[in-house]
């Protein structure tokens, strides 16, 4: 089992990087919150989660750990596959996600995609009571459920589209959302940014 990975980043986009070591290059899946962690850096100390399945085998990168343990949790609960988690991280978040958990919102975890009423609620009904025992700021946690957005840098429209379909959304509506966006906010310039108001219209 690969823990973490550290090398030079030779390849980066909001879904995916390549990372050198020791001569040895790793596909690494993230998320948009790892992606802004790392965008501006040449190298980088990944924590991974390697996934194997019998037609599958993947390497999945985080930034942090606490993004890490909340994969794995996600990714525990029945009708809750790898791509929806990290499409729920990249809508928000960890400490949002886990907010949303606790409070019980599921209107906020079944606006990403993959994530019906019925998986929202079997989110909520499998990790509550974990999140609650891990969790020593629990009231902090909730509030961080209805606020807070992460802000991105690198501003290319084809790279915010390129970052919707590698997440399995439809083309069409994908450039229809961005065009949108962009046509109210000319002067939008952040990749992140972008992504994340495009992740919560593509509902």
């Amino acid at each position: 089992m690969i823990a973490y990975l550290h090398g030079k980043l030779v390849y980066k986009s909001p879904t995916e990087l390549i990372m050198d070591v020791a001569g040895v290059g790793y596909r690494l899946h993230i998320s948009l919150q790892t992606y802004q962690a790392v965008q501006a850096l040449d190298q980088a100390k990944l924590l991974t989660h390697h996934l194997v399945k019998e037609d599958q085998e993947a390497l999945y990168g985080f930034a942090t750990a606490e993004e890490l343990q909340l994969f794995e949790q996600l990714i525990s609960v029945s009708g809750v596959g790898a791509n929806t988690a990290r499409v729920l991280l990249s809508a928000m978040s960890a400490k949002e996600i886990r907010g949303a958990i606790i409070a019980e919102n599921v209107a906020v975890l079944k606006s990403a995609k993959g994530i019906g009423p019925k998986s929202a609620k079997r989110i909520i009904l499998e990790l509550k009571d974990k999140l609650l025992k891990e969790s020593g700021a629990v009231s902090e946690a909730i509030a961080a459920s209805i606020q807070g957005q992460t802000v991105g840098e690198n501003p290319i429209r084809s790279e915010a589209l390129d970052a919707l379909l590698a997440l399995g959304f439809n083309k069409i509506k994908a450039q229809k959302v961005l065009n949108k966006i962009l046509k109210t906010e000319p002067e939008m310039q952040d990749v992140g940014q972008l992504i994340k108001l495009a992740l919560a219209q593509m509902t």
